[in-house]
């Protein structure tokens, strides 16, 4: 007599770890876990960014090179890029996909004047922005803002998350729980409940 497997038993054993891998794909849920990271990495991003503006406004004294006080908005965003939130549209906004921190990136200040060095070697952009991408994604706009007044000296960054975990209302909301202005984004820097 031979021994083996007969049809029957292989096909219960392939169904049982199809339905296993999709228990474990549905739990894992890997589009979430990437949209995560994209979350935790505009998080450090702008957080660095806040470092590098408070030393520029601490060793330069001001928003240099803007001139004549009020206020200004800049985006790491592309011209065609429409979809707005909270009263911004990246059509309406100095547009750049420029990293240089020489005064010519989407930040238009000379990092590099800072007495101690630029902390940047280059303007961060938002992980979903790249050349043709329009950065509409599932969870709307993303790109980096930046407004700032020259009158005040003080600035604000924004992005907006695109995980339920750092998006408004979940588990690590971080739109609505910054003390900014707005629910919708993440907010930081100087000034997040003005500008």
């Amino acid at each position: 007599m031979k021994k083996g497997f007969t049809l029957i038993e292989l096909l219960v054993v392939i169904a049982i770890l199809a339905v296993l891998m999709s228990v474990v794909v549905v739990t894992i849920n890997p589009a979430e876990m990437l949209k995560k990271t994209r979350d935790t990495k505009r998080i450090s991003d702008l957080d660095a960014l806040r470092t590098a503006l408070n030393l520029y406004v601490t060793d330069v004294g001001s928003l240099r090179p803007f001139s004549g006080g009020g206020d200004f908005v800049t985006s790491a965003c592309y011209s065609h890029l429409s979809v707005s939130t909270s009263s911004l549209s990246c059509s309406t906004l100095t547009v750049t996909t420029s990293q240089a921190i020489n005064g010519n990136g989407w930040i238009p200040l000379n990092f590099a004047t800072i007495t101690s060095g630029s902390p940047l070697s280059a303007l961060p952009v938002d992980p979903t922005s790249k050349d043709g991408d329009n950065g509409v994604g599932p969870g709307g706009w993303h790109a980096y803002v930046f407004k700032g007044s020259t009158a005040s000296t003080t600035f604000k960054l924004m992005a907006n998350m695109e995980s339920t975990y750092y998006s408004k209302d979940g588990t690590g909301d971080v739109e609505k729980t910054d003390g900014g202005a707005s629910d919708e984004v993440y907010e930081i820097g100087s000034d997040v409940s003005g500008l």
